[in-house]
């Protein structure tokens, strides 16, 4: 079975063509879907490079990575970091390391299959060819499209998004959406950003402060699932950053003007 995938996938991984597409994605615990994800990535009709960031899991993800970048070398990387710190440092952390190897288009995309990885393609054709600075993977732009969620999470979820809406007048219906997209220009301007939150609330706050700074944000439909293996990493702490620190982020974005 293992061969006949193989032959079916055609891998990009060409190193000496171009860097152009790079698709970011943090890990904690996540050995049992790395090793699915990275073949599918690779095998997409258009080619991505991809930077799994490891905090250290204990289940052994980053090691799982180190055997698979052999057949995809050149194009399969992994930063491994010490400690576990929360989204937003380990993002910050691969934004610097996409900029230093000069990455046009720079995606994040979760490790759980949430996100389905034949969505890239849209991702990236959006930027490459409409006005958009900015794309976000969207939850609610076209209804509600969520599979496989608890009502209760899906109500937390949408509402959330509501209430970001609601401080920030951000034209973003999924303001909490991890599936997004950045052209390099972007990402440059918020490496220069003091960006503060560590959990979800890290992907209200970049996507408010490329708006902010006049960067086009659109958002195109898709479809979440939710993960068939592994535990979520939500909790109380990354809620409450979110509900009590978008306030004080609007409030420092008007003394920044």
């Amino acid at each position: 079975m293992a061969g006949e995938q193989d032959r079916r996938i055609p891998y990009f991984c060409i190193e000496s063509i171009m860097k152009k597409n790079l698709v970011i994605v943090p890990t904690f615990n996540e050995a049992e879907n790395i090793e699915e994800l990275v073949p599918v990535v690779m095998g997409l009709e258009r080619p991505f490079d991809m930077l799994v960031v490891d905090d250290n899991s204990p289940d052994g993800t980053a090691g799982f990575v180190e055997a698979l970048q052999p057949k995809f070398q050149g194009c399969l990387h992994l930063l491994k970091r010490p400690n576990k710190e929360g989204l937003g440092p380990a993002y910050m952390e691969a934004f610097q390391w996409a900029l230093d190897r000069d990455y046009d288009f720079i995606f994040e995309m979760d490790a759980d299959f949430s996100h389905d990885p034949y969505d890239l393609l849209k991702l990236q054709e959006t930027l490459q060819n409409k006005d958009a600075d900015v794309v976000v993977g969207s939850r609610y732009v076209r209804g509600i499209q969520v599979v496989n969620w608890p009502l209760s999470r899906i109500l937390l979820s949408y509402f959330a998004s509501l209430y970001v809406r609601l401080i920030t007048r951000m034209p973003v219906k999924d303001t909490t959406a991890g599936f997004v997209g950045y052209k390099k220009e972007v990402i440059q301007a918020m490496i220069e950003e003091s960006i503060r939150f560590t959990g979800y609330a890290f992907q209200i706050e970049m996507k408010f402060k490329a708006w902010v700074k006049g960067f086009r944000l659109t958002e195109i439909p898709i479809v979440f699932s939710d993960r068939a293996r592994g535990t979520s990493k939500m909790n109380r702490s990354i809620i409450s950053e979110a509900i009590f620190g978008i306030i004080l982020m609007k409030i420092k974005s008007w003394y920044a003007k």
